[in-house]
């Protein structure tokens, strides 16, 4: 069976700081039919220089303004000419042998859309923190805002074409809404491997911008009432998908340190889908705690999960690999 070639895509924006681990753990895969596109939105503090050095081992790349993430993704699919598609921002990572286990999943679901592993989250400097698995997730899955952690996500070009790529209009939930968009076109399959590293940080903009990043999740759902063949789901599974809504909206206003409006989501969510209660009692509680000065419980649950390193199922070894610390 012929190897296809894979098209990566790296927007890149004033991440320097975490820029070369990112087009490292790219480069140093051990597929060989790789395409590497990164695509530079103007940035100002050295990515340029960075992305220079690696330049002769780019299929292409370009440093201009653009209007915003999911132009310049876009930007760089359309340049693509793999069969297999995916992108990593400039602040994440691929894990070991990635590729070729992405391209192996396709190989042996030919029907497959989509397909995706899990990922495991990391903190600015690099230490592992929480593994994120995604499990078997359909349509109806990821109407109810059951997340698919980006970087662990590889496309079939073809059927990304055929839905017309990221819609630039979110800023946040654009993955999401791909993903509903891939789902109603082909088979989506989750290959239970950790695949990507998902970098959690004060910059990255669903920290900081916490307030606006869940509010998408409404507006998908507004969305997806105007889709004849979606609205019969939202409709048969209202309050379900409704109380996933409020539950992701809460999560990442708690990430954002929004106690407040977080312990009023995860109320929302137990109302409206009492049963859903026991996927996050645990952050309903940690909300509920800030709110009464527990904040110093983040900091010591932090110091303590870079004491304590997800066990990750893989055949490789990650000491050395970019953007990695293991040591505590």
């Amino acid at each position: 069976m012929t190897s296809p070639l894979v098209s990566i895509i790296t927007p890149s924006y004033n991440q320097a700081r975490f820029l070369e681990d990112t087009l490292q753990s790219v480069l140093k895969q051990d597929y060989p039919h790789l395409e590497y596109i990164v695509v530079d939105g103007a940035s100002t503090d050295g990515s340029v220089e960075i992305i220079e050095r690696y330049a002769d081992r780019l299929a292409w790349w370009v440093s201009e303004p653009d209007e915003g993430q999911a132009d310049a993704i876009n930007k760089g699919f359309r340049r693509a000419a793999g069969e297999i598609v995916a992108w990593l921002n400039s602040d994440d990572l691929y894990l070991p042998g990635a590729i070729t286990e992405a391209v192996e999943v396709f190989q042996a679901h030919p029907a497959a859309g989509m397909v995706f592993g899990d990922a495991v989250s990391a903190d600015a400097e690099g230490h592992l923190l929480n593994h994120l698995p995604a499990g078997n997730l359909s349509l109806p899955n990821l109407l109810r805002f059951q997340i698919i952690t980006q970087p662990a996500v590889f496309m079939r070009r073809s059927v990304l074409e055929k839905v017309n790529y990221l819609d630039p209009g979110y800023h946040f939930f654009l993955d999401h809404h791909l993903w509903i968009r891939m789902a109603r076109e082909a088979e989506i399959v989750h290959w239970e491997r950790t695949w990507a590293v998902s970098r959690y940080h004060a910059d990255a903009k669903n920290v900081y911008m916490a307030d606006k990043c869940g509010e998408e999740a409404y507006r998908i759902l507004e969305w997806a009432k105007s889709q004849p063949d979606l609205a019969a789901l939202l409709e048969n599974d209202s309050r379900r998908i409704l109380a996933g809504a409020h539950k992701i909206n809460a999560r990442y206003l708690l990430d954002g340190g929004l106690a407040w409006p977080a312990f009023k989501g995860y109320i929302k969510a137990t109302v409206t889908y009492p049963s859903l209660l026991a996927s996050f009692w645990h952050r309903l509680l940690f909300a509920g705690l800030s709110l009464l000065g527990g904040g110093f419980l983040a900091k010591w649950y932090y110091a303590w999960k870079k004491r304590r390193a997800p066990k990750i199922e893989h055949d490789r070894p990650l000491e050395g690999w970019p953007g990695i610390k293991l040591d505590a």
